[in-house]
């Protein structure tokens, strides 16, 4: 059985990115939120993203009307029940995913594939919670979702080969690559992306090289359309040393240890561009 409507749980960047990754392949969505406004904003960012395709010549007005038509937007749970996979987009904080899946998992037929949006978080551990283990995975989207085609699908310990295969083909219809992972912290990507950010930090603390050049190396020697340390500022600071201090318990390896110089300036507030300074000042 091929996934027709999926459910979204969650309107905000990675939500409505999902949604209209999904609408724009021809896949009915469902997406959730907790508030009208939540749920009208992601309606309307999916909707300007559309008209900035529109403006580039890649879709006509009526694409964009088709595509908006499949998604519904919806504050009420119940609505989910139409789909035969729901993904949670909610913040990446475990407590507050394990609470929005045990609420799902009680309302769903037992059919149905739950998967989480998690760059984290232990999909093992989600998969616990609910009665489904063994139709729970991980789907761990890359921002913007729109643009990136990559997709990591992450196997749980008890996740089984047709919930495994029946979202890598829904990732394949949706125009995505996906990669199949196994549960461990950072999964693939962010596992050689982060600490490859924090030594970027450990040559900044030494002095070997200003940032500008630190960053212009990367890009010119190793063909990185952005510096590790222009992206630490687009990724957030904070975020980064999180990722970073997870691993060193996760793993209890110290070539996990966050930079000093990460550290501190994360005590100081310079988190990159949501602060307007971070390596670079915005």
């Amino acid at each position: 059985m091929s996934i027709q409507t999926v459910g979204i749980i969650g309107a905000g960047t990675m939500g409505n990115g999902i949604a209209q990754a999904c609408a724009v392949a021809g896949v009915n969505v469902v997406m959730v939120d907790i508030s009208e406004a939540a749920v009208a904003k992601g309606l309307s960012t999916v909707a300007s993203s559309l008209d900035r395709l529109i403006k580039k010549e890649k879709i006509t007005e009526a694409y964009k009307v088709a595509a908006l038509s499949r998604i519904q937007g919806s504050t009420r749970y119940d609505d989910l029940k139409s789909a035969q996979l729901v993904i949670e987009a909610a913040t990446e904080n475990f407590d507050l995913k394990v609470k929005i899946l045990k609420q799902v998992d009680a309302l769903l037929d037992a059919s149905v594939i739950v998967a989480s949006n998690t760059s984290s978080i232990s999909i093992t551990k989600l998969a616990a919670v609910t009665s489904r283990a063994d139709r729970f995975i991980g789907m761990h989207f890359f921002n913007p979702v729109p643009m990136m085609a990559l997709v990591e699908i992450i196997r749980g310990l008890q996740t089984s080969d047709d919930t495994h295969d029946q979202v890598h083909d829904l990732a394949t219809r949706l125009g995505k690559s996906p990669i199949t992972v196994k549960n461990a912290p950072g999964f693939v990507v962010n596992r050689i992306l982060v600490p490859m950010i924090n030594e970027a930090f450990f040559v900044l603390a030494e002095g070997l090289a200003t940032p500008e050049d630190i960053d212009a190396g990367m890009k010119l020697g190793c063909n990185q359309p952005i510096g590790p340390l222009a992206l630490a500022d687009m990724i957030g600071l904070d975020v980064c040393l999180a990722v970073m201090e997870v691993y060193l318990s996760e793993f209890g390896d110290s070539k996990y240890r966050p930079c000093p110089l990460l550290k501190e300036m994360v005590a100081a507030g310079r988190l990159g561009r949501k602060t307007g300074h971070g390596v670079y000042s915005y």
